[in-house]
């Protein structure tokens, strides 16, 4: 059973990753040391191309693989909802190439609303989400209860870390800049909460896979 087989090595990955970033950050508080600069490049997870973004881009990517594989499925089966599990698996297809290529990042500079508002990006992609939740209402209802659960708490999760995380980062980034122990403690929440929500729904994608046989959207 794939869900069976991915659940340790998630836990432990995701633990890991999480707990070395944050272990790298407490120490660099401390010491600037060359070494521990190298680390903090390698580890933390406020940093891009290195390490956790690696290991948030192959979670990604690994759950657009199981939506496309419940995708075809669900086509081979009776169609329903086909056309919602391929544009999720497109969906997460991106966000893993985003998280390689920082793609978000550029698109800033879109809006200015404050401090509270310091990263431009997050307005456009709230209002991407909402529309996108209100368009998938009808497949969410379809879903069984417990799985309908397990989607909406990994959306919390992650989006909460991707999205609403990023309101307090940009607050303290405008206040005391993007260099200090504050940022980087708000930032290891953020990504932590994006690992953990991946990760879940990784999870209950493989449970649903695992039961692909079941007469369910």
């Amino acid at each position: 059973m794939l869900r069976a087989r991915i659940f340790l090595p998630l836990v432990i990955g995701g633990l890991v990753v999480s707990a070395l970033g944050l272990i790298v950050e407490l120490v660099h508080v401390w010491s600037h040391a060359e070494v521990v600069e190298i680390l903090v490049g390698l580890l933390s997870l406020s940093y891009e191309q290195n390490l956790p973004t690696w290991y948030a881009s192959i979670l990604l990517a690994s759950c657009a693989v199981v939506l496309a594989a419940i995708a075809q499925h669900a086509r081979a089966r009776d169609g329903s909802f086909t056309r919602h599990w391929w544009v999720l698996a497109g969906g997460f297809a991106f966000m893993s190439l985003d998280e390689a290529a920082e793609l978000h990042e550029h698109a800033g500079a879109l809006v200015h609303l404050g401090d509270l508002v310091y990263f431009d990006w997050i307005v456009p992609a709230a209002v991407l989400v909402a529309v996108i939740g209100l368009a998938y209402l009808p497949f969410l209802r379809a879903l069984p209860a417990r799985r309908r659960r397990d989607f909406v708490i990994a959306a919390a999760l992650y989006l909460g870390g991707a999205v609403l995380m990023e309101l307090p980062l940009g607050w303290w980034t405008a206040h005391a800049g993007a260099d200090s122990a504050g940022y980087a403690l708000i930032d290891w929440v953020e990504e932590s909460l994006e690992l953990g929500g991946a990760s879940w729904f990784l999870l209950v994608l493989a449970e649903r896979w695992d039961e692909r046989a079941e007469a369910s959207p």
